[in-house]
């Protein structure tokens, strides 16, 4: 089931935001006026399943404000954006049983959306991901997708 969340107000983050390109998915996304699998979400960031993951359970992590690039990201959401990732990254092994988790992101080259967003992985030893290619997989259906997705706000609730 593709939940979705209330809108966010324009108090949440006191960084002055970058203007949005127009539509930003991410945005949309993040504010409940689009479909995705959100994993996390507070005032300040969201985490949604990647609709082209490179394992089932691969969470993106977002801003809410809108900004293109970590050295876009104001100051004051560095560490509830890094605090998060570690959330994430420990919900991957815990909720899902991965191994471990493979952490990165994109700054313009490469970004598939023009808005910060912080790739989490889930990781097992043998899983074939080798170096910085990533193969993309689907989930069976919506109802697959749901489930990963409760899975990781389980773990995160815990």
């Amino acid at each position: 089931m593709v939940t979705r969340h209330a809108r966010h107000s324009a108090t949440t983050a006191k960084a002055t935001p970058m203007p949005r390109p127009s539509p930003c998915l991410f945005c949309a996304i993040s504010a409940g006026d689009q479909p995705g699998h959100l994993v996390l979400r507070t005032d300040e960031m969201a985490a949604f399943l990647d609709v082209r993951p490179v394992f089932k359970g691969h969470v993106l992590l977002v801003p809410r404000t809108h900004v293109q690039t970590l050295t876009d990201l104001p100051g004051e959401l560095l560490a509830p954006f890094l605090a998060a990732a570690q959330q994430l990254a420990r919900a991957v092994e815990d909720g899902l049983g991965a191994g471990g988790s493979f952490v990165a992101m994109n700054n313009r080259v490469s970004q598939s959306v023009a808005h910060l967003h912080l790739h989490v992985v889930p990781r097992t030893k043998g899983d074939g991901l080798r170096g910085f290619f990533w193969p993309r997989t689907r989930y069976a259906d919506d109802a697959e997708a749901a489930d990963y997705a409760e899975r990781l706000r389980a773990s995160l609730d815990g």
